[in-house]
């Protein structure tokens, strides 16, 4: 999901250079992608706390076997 992300964010960047000879179009462009970035880094962030809380709680359960010792 991140490369796809990665993958639109530059495509857009490309195809704005290509197209774009207007200013106001050309700020327009940069705005919608610097908000586009934004979205994709909280949207990793988010799941990398999740990755990291589901490990956490993984390595906080004690194996069996040293409890029955």
């Amino acid at each position: 999901m991140e490369k796809f992300i990665l993958g639109l964010a530059i495509g857009m960047a490309g195809g704005a250079l290509v197209v774009a000879n207007n200013c106001k179009l050309l700020n327009l462009v940069k705005k919608n992608q610097e908000d586009l970035m934004q979205k994709a880094e909280c949207y990793i962030d988010k799941k990398l706390e999740e990755l990291e809380q589901s490990t956490s709680k993984q390595d906080k359960k004690p194996a069996k076997s040293q409890q029955s010792n």
